[in-house]
């Protein structure tokens, strides 16, 4: 929604009619995960993808029938024929996408994408008043009604957690909000901050991971005690540039276990300290360049200044994964495909030599996207 959310807005104050269709569950492959959207307006035009193209023309269809009949749909597409003659998706999964008319609430949702704010959009896609939206802020306050206060009070609470740990989910309840029935079925999409990327070292290879940051929706920081290289000139498309002791900045920055930390420097000076501090927050990635002389040195300092074998354990070190990456280019792809490989819980490797699903199965829940 974040990547249309402006489009739609313009659409809506222009007086157009606007259905949006929303990813809402995924079985087995698919190309884009639950909260991918797009809207179609009453013109016919069209704002983001939820299939990379394999089923967006079926969708525009239903959207135009939303619009027709003011009513929402659940609909489920899985494999095409092996023609492609059918509306279905080419690798062999199942995706169920919720289109609504837009709702209400949805200028409170821009206005909060626009900011930047936590705000989570809670749809009901079964039960007696499907389609009603409600919208939940972290501290707890809402928008809108899911048609009993019952049930609103149980959605408000679980909204809430989907908020604390980034990610959006499937839930069902009873017809008043009853945990462990059903009746009612309920997409939860949350919408959080982009996590925070911090890059400590002012170097080359600082300035190509800046770049696939932001593809992979970070809030990049470069950090660097020299002034002389912690410049914007020299970091353009970082959110921050820092002249600061890299400990002392990191020790007074904002870190969650989305957060990933890429200690570019190897100069112990730096590194240690730096290290010291990084192992005592939750960062959900810490990685370390060196190479494994430098590194070992580095483990001998850092047990020095009590540092614990579990504690060292969770650096990566040397950074990224083994593709023989040279280039600050090729080892920034390196760097950014382990930081990717561990968020997902995947082993890395040749997909050419592995066997089963590409895609790691979902289930109720998944991470959210990045504001």
């Amino acid at each position: 929604m974040k990547d249309i959310a402006e489009q739609v807005d313009r659409w809506r104050r222009e007086g157009r009619r606007v259905a949006v269709a929303t990813i809402v569950q995924v079985e087995r492959s698919a190309p884009r995960g639950p909260g991918a959207a797009m809207a179609v307006n009453d013109r016919g035009e069209v704002a983001g993808s939820v299939s990379g193209g394999c089923v967006e023309g079926a969708l525009v269809e239903e959207a135009e029938r939303v619009l027709e009949s003011g009513e929402a749909r659940l609909v489920t597409y899985g494999i095409s024929d092996e023609q492609g003659l059918s509306v279905g998706l080419t690798c062999g999964g199942t995706i169920h996408c919720f289109v609504q008319p837009l709702y209400d609430e949805f200028p409170v949702l821009a206005e909060a994408l626009r900011r930047d704010e936590p705000i989570a959009l809670c749809v009901e896609i079964e039960g007696p008043d499907r389609g009603a939206t409600m919208l939940v802020r972290r501290d707890g306050t809402s928008e809108g009604s899911l048609g009993n206060e019952g049930l609103s009070h149980r959605v408000r609470e679980d909204a809430n957690s989907c908020l604390a740990r980034g990610s959006s989910a499937t839930r069902e309840y009873g017809l008043n909000g009853q945990p462990l029935e059903s009746g009612v079925r309920l997409f939860i999409d949350a919408f959080v901050p982009r996590p925070e990327l911090y890059i400590f070292g002012a170097v080359d290879f600082s300035r190509a991971l800046v770049t696939l940051g932001r593809y992979l929706g970070y809030r990049v920081t470069v950090a660097d005690a020299r002034r002389a290289f912690a410049t914007r000139k020299r970091f353009p498309d970082a959110d921050e540039v820092v002249a600061a002791w890299p400990d002392e900045f990191l020790a007074q920055a904002p870190v969650d276990e989305r957060t990933v930390i890429c200690v570019l420097t190897h100069d112990p000076k730096f590194d240690v300290p730096l290290l010291v501090v990084a192992l005592r927050t939750n960062a959900g990635y810490i990685g370390a360049m060196g190479s494994r002389s430098t590194h070992e040195r580095r483990v001998a300092e850092l047990r020095a200044q009590g540092v614990s074998d579990d504690e060292l354990a969770r650096i990566r070190a040397p950074i990224g994964l083994d593709i023989g990456a040279t280039t600050p280019e090729e080892t920034a792809v390196a760097i950014a495909a382990e930081i990717v490989a561990l968020r997902t819980g995947h082993p890395s490797g040749f997909l050419a030599s592995s066997s089963g699903p590409i895609h790691r199965a979902r289930f109720q829940e998944h991470p959210a996207p990045a504001v």
